[in-house]
This record gives structure tokens, sequence and C-alpha cells, in this order.
């Protein structure tokens, strides 16, 4: 019997990479002109349905957390898989999620929405030092308390800003190019 990694390296057939007994890869393959992404955890393929996506929202406001649950719903657009939330009211616990891995290594988290309002610790400083800290950070998205605070996102090194009060269009439009890994415009 030959071990795993003996084994002859598998053809490319339609799948972009190779895949071994153990890995954890997220895979795409075209099916009828479209991309649908798949999962593969140890030799079972997951659909897009089975695949959802992690989004942490952090705010001590038990309010503004309830306004973003309720404005992205199960699933922000058509085009992307439905997703579940993780919320959090203090720093530390964000942080002791944070630094807990899957079950497969991986990272726990597919998108970071913080509130900049939070006290004592605000969600600029944590989306900064999340960035700092964390490699290959998802995309974080703070929510700020006026327009006038953009440069405070910027320095923050999110890749988007909405504003309070919540625009539920804005916030679901600009999660959704974040979640396809497009770069969206600040609101």
């Amino acid at each position: 019997m030959m071990l795993p990694s003996a084994w002859p390296p598998l053809k490319p057939h339609r799948f972009d990479a190779r895949i071994g007994e153990t890995d954890h890869l997220k895979l795409q393959y075209s099916l009828a002109n479209r991309w649908v992404e798949i999962g593969f955890i140890g030799n079972r393929l997951l659909t897009m349905t089975e695949t959802k996506k992690q989004i942490i929202v952090y705010s001590d406001d038990s309010s503004v957390r309830a306004s973003v649950i309720s404005a992205l719903g199960k699933r922000v657009a058509k085009d992307l898989p439905e997703h579940e939330f993780h919320e959090f009211a203090t720093a530390p616990a964000l942080r002791a999620y944070i630094d807990t891995k899957n079950l497969s290594g991986g990272f726990r988290a597919d998108l970071f929405i913080l509130d900049g309002e939070t006290s004592p610790e605000g969600g600029l400083g944590v989306a900064r030092q999340l960035k700092d800290e964390v490699f290959n950070c998802p995309p974080v998205l703070v929510i700020t308390g006026r327009q006038e605070d953009s440069w405070l996102a910027a320095w923050s090194m999110a890749e988007a800003s909405v504003v309070h009060p919540i625009d539920p269009f804005t916030l679901a439009k600009t999660a959704a190019e974040l979640l396809r890994g497009a770069k969206p415009a600040t609101a």
C-alpha cells in the first residue's frame, strides 16, 4: 500500500489545484459557464450552499449589532452563499475568538464589521490592531459616527466604512463587495 505522500500527483482536470487526502481548499470550477465556489474538506466536496461565510460584528450597543444583522439578512447577495454572524460586545472576547482556529486550521472569519463608536475600545482601534497583527486579515468594514471621520477609517486600514445611522442598502452593498473580494467605494 502506498502512503498518501507517495501517491502520484493528480492530473488537473476541472480543478484549479491538486487535491490531496487532507487538503482543505476552496476551489472553483466551471459549471454551465457559471463559476460556483465549493469547499473541499477531506474527501467530501461542499456545495456553495453548504459553505457559509462567517461575519464578525463588534459593537457594545446591542441595537447596532441588531441593525447590522437585520440589514444583511441571511444572504447579502444572490451570488454569495448564506452567512453566519458572530456577535461581540467586548474587545477581549473578540480577540479570544480570533486567536482560536477552526478545525481545518484556517481563520474563522470572512468579514469584520466593527462599530467605531464602541467604548472603551473603539472599532477603529481594533481594526488597526487586526490589520497590524493578523496575517492575511479578512476585510474590515467600520461604522463611523459621521462622514468627517472617514480619515480615521483610512488610518485604521479598513477596506470600507459606512456612517451612522446605518443604511441597510449601503451596508449590504458594501459587505457584498468585500465578501466578493472587490474594493468598494467608501461611503
